[in-house]
């Protein structure tokens, strides 16, 4: 039986520590990826349909204190709100459920139902600008199924551009035009959210 030397067990085990290392570098850098990839696909999506757009902001909700909004669109049918929700799994959720449920891999947590949020944020934009339709929509990435179908207000990130055409740019933008001053007005009045870092 072939046996090791005291100063081979040192290389041994150097090596094991270095390929485990190598391993754990290899999976945080690929998992880092994937989130990079996907948050330029979703920010791709999102410039597909609209003619501006605004990121982690927060707007006053009129009692003193604010809220985060994911996004905030400027399209061809005016303001949408995006409040994205990155699970995957199965998700199980209706209107009048005060609780969401998600089930991956055996697990379930749950959620609050973000209708309720939305309808707050979309209220909180109308507060500020009256003449824009605003719309608000809760946007699932593509690891998240609705075996039994999408409550109101939902939306899967590849039905995005179905949801919300452009249509011809150029043609958009003359149709917004009448809402440019809202816009600017949102603009000014919606300031960067403390929520930021976590995305």
């Amino acid at each position: 039986m072939f046996a090791l030397r005291s100063d081979q067990w040192w290389l041994v085990a150097g090596a094991v520590v270095l390929g485990i290392v190598i391993g754990i570098l290899v999976t945080v850098g690929w998992r880092w990826y994937r989130r990079r990839r996907e948050r330029l696909r979703r920010l791709r999506r999102i410039e597909s349909v609209s003619l501006d757009h605004l990121r982690d902001v927060a707007v006053p909700d009129g009692a003193g204190s604010l809220l985060h909004i994911d996004y905030v669109l400027l399209t061809a049918r005016g303001v949408v709100v995006l409040d994205v929700r990155d699970v995957v799994g199965n998700v199980f959720g209706s209107d009048p459920m005060v609780d969401w449920t998600v089930m991956h891999a055996g697990r379930r947590h749950t959620f609050a139902n973000p209708q309720g949020p939305l309808y707050d944020r979309i209220a909180a934009l109308k507060a500020i600008v009256s003449e824009v339709p605003i719309d608000g929509r809760i946007l699932f990435g593509p690891e998240a199924v609705f075996p039994k179908g999408l409550p109101r207000l939902t939306l899967r990130e590849e039905a995005l551009e179905t949801e919300f055409p452009l249509g011809d740019r150029l043609q958009a933008e003359q149709l917004i035009e009448l809402w440019r001053p809202d816009w600017q007005r949102l603009r000014e009045a919606l300031a960067p959210s403390e929520f930021a870092s976590r995305r």
